[in-house]
């Protein structure tokens, strides 16, 4: 394996670059499946049938907190690429755990919110509304509780074999897949919560 020192680890090697490129095809898949729950759920959004509408059920504070959260965890991400690139192993595992922490904590808030439409009588089966809009939330949270496992055993093995061209591709990867997640969760907020409350 030829490793090219200049550049960033992450694209040191010949199958780093092919995997980095790789994974941009694949969130090009991934912006197809949101694009296609995002049309579904436009389609939808007006067929409430007896359950309630967005703007009955959708509350500010906890949508301003998970942005707040999520937005943070993609700065911190961001940090701790930045770390990897100058060698820091220990910030950069400090900025990935923050990331993580803060993850778990949007899920938290999306749990918590997910059994209040519940019990606001807004489940799967109430409306094809509520059916749509408990979708496109479910399929973002799935993704982040797969981010939140592969950051973990990303840490993991960066502990144990340390920063790598392996490592440091796989942490990079994980990065560009973290933000794509609060870019989709942005369009949640904007398209889904704020027009739903107006």
């Amino acid at each position: 394996m030829k490793i090219d020192n200049s550049l960033p680890l992450e694209y040191s090697t010949e199958e780093n670059r092919l995997k980095i490129l790789g994974f941009w095809i694949f969130l090009g898949a991934e912006i197809m499946l949101f694009a296609t729950l995002f049309a579904a759920y436009f389609t939808l959004e007006g067929r409430t049938g007896n359950g309630p509408t967005g703007g009955e059920i959708f509350v500010i504070t906890p949508v301003i907190l998970e942005t707040f959260i999520l937005l943070t965890s993609s700065f911190t991400i961001g940090l701790a690429i930045h770390a990897m690139r100058l060698g820091k192993q220990k910030a950069m595992l400090t900025f990935f755990g923050i990331t993580l922490v803060l993850g778990l904590s949007f899920l938290g808030i999306e749990i918590f919110e997910f059994y209040t439409y519940a019990h606001e009588g807004a489940g799967i089966q109430t409306s094809a509304f509520t059916a749509a809009l408990l979708t496109t939330l479910g399929t973002h949270g799935a993704h982040v509780s797969l981010g939140l496992f592969w950051g973990l055993f990303i840490m993991i093995q960066i502990k144990k074999r340390g920063l790598t061209p392996e490592t440091a591709n796989k942490s990079f990867i994980f990065s560009l897949y973290w933000h794509f997640l609060d870019v989709v969760w942005i369009f949640i907020f904007s398209f889904i919560y704020l027009k739903g409350m107006m």
